[in-house]
């Protein structure tokens, strides 16, 4: 298995519509695709209609260009303290991401209920600065989930 990032820490939609031929070039099994918490940031300045024609613009072109590509669609962890007050509609934000996903009938996998499993004290310690929680945590939070969705429950732990 390889995997490769194109992802870019701080950027919007609006990057990642640049970034479509980079994942082409890769020629992706699958892609999985997180673009709401930048966009979602009011110091970001991308409204809730952009974001939401932009990640269908994404999945669209993807759909196309990568057609045997299966694309999966996710909702992170939450966020909280500084990092949560400047995202007061991020809800919103992954719902449209959501919709636009569904209504193309692509997946979506949505990790914030095994985040909010964790006691309160847990969940800051995992996620300190309020909006990325530390690697080796959200390997144990995402990845098992993951591998389960991508695997159809035919994969044992």
């Amino acid at each position: 298995m390889k995997i490769e990032s194109v992802a870019k820490s701080g950027e919007t939609s609006l990057w990642a519509l640049t970034q479509i031929d980079r994942v082409v070039a890769e020629q992706p099994d699958i892609v999985l695709i997180e673009l709401y918490a930048n966009d979602a940031a009011l110091q970001r300045f991308v409204s809730l209609a952009q974001s939401r024609k932009d990640i269908g613009d994404i999945l669209d072109q993807l759909r196309q260009r990568l057609p045997q590509a299966r694309i999966i669609v996710m909702a992170m962890n939450p966020f909280s303290g500084l990092r949560g007050l400047i995202r007061p509609f991020v809800g919103s934000y992954i719902s449209a991401h959501r919709a636009e996903a569904e209504k193309r009938g692509l997946e979506f996998v949505d990790h914030r209920p095994n985040w909010q499993r964790l006691t309160p004290g847990d969940l800051a310690a995992a996620i300190p600065d309020g909006a990325h929680p530390l690697p080796d945590i959200a390997s144990e939070i995402i990845v098992p989930e993951l591998v389960k969705h991508i695997a159809g429950g035919n994969c044992r732990e």
